[in-house]
C-alpha cells in the first residue's frame, strides 16, 4: 500500500540512533545517509526515511499519528520498545501487552521517538 514513509527530524543523527536501535531489534538493517544528510531504511515491505524538513522549519510530530513497525513475535516488540527507551524514546499509552480490537488480538509497544513521533510496534497474535 505504501512506498515510503518519512519523517521530519531536526537532528537526524539523534533520530538515526534511535531507528537503528529499534529498527536493528525487528531484524533490520542500519540506515543508510544521502548525500542530502537524510536516513533511508529500507525493506521488502517499504521504506521509511527520516529527513530535516526541507521548508526549513522545525520538525513536529503528527498529532493523532502513529506509524506501526511489525514485530515478529512479543519477545521483539518488547525488545524493540528497550531498545527505544535506551537510545532517547519515552513511553506513551499503556505499557507493552495484548490489546482485544475488532481486528483481532494485538500485542503493542508504543514509544514517543526523540523528536516526539507516535511509534509502535505490533504483533498479531493467533
Amino acid at each position: 500500500m505504501f512506498s515510503h514513509i518519512m519523517l521530519g527530524a531536526d537532528d537526524v543523527q539523534q533520530a538515526r540512533e534511535f531507528y537503528d536501535a529499534t529498527l536493528g531489534a525487528l531484524g533490520h538493517q542500519p540506515g543508510t545517509m544521502d548525500d542530502k544528510g537524510r536516513c533511508f531504511y529500507f525493506s521488502s515491505g517499504g521504506v521509511f526515511a527520516i529527513t530535516k524538513p526541507i521548508n526549513g522549519e522545525p520538525a513536529c510530530h503528527g498529532n493523532g499519528s502513529t506509524i506501526g513497525f511489525a514485530a515478529e513475535s512479543p519477545e521483539a516488540a518488547n525488545a524493540w520498545y528497550e531498545a527505544g527507551l535506551a537510545h532517547g524514546g519515552s513511553a506513551c499509552e499503556e505499557p507493552p501487552g495484548v490489546r482485544e480490537s475488532a481486528n483481532g488480538r494485538l500485542y503493542l509497544a508504543y514509544l514517543r521517538d526523540p523528536c516526539g513521533n507516535k511509534v509502535c510496534a505490533l504483533h498479531r497474535l493467533g
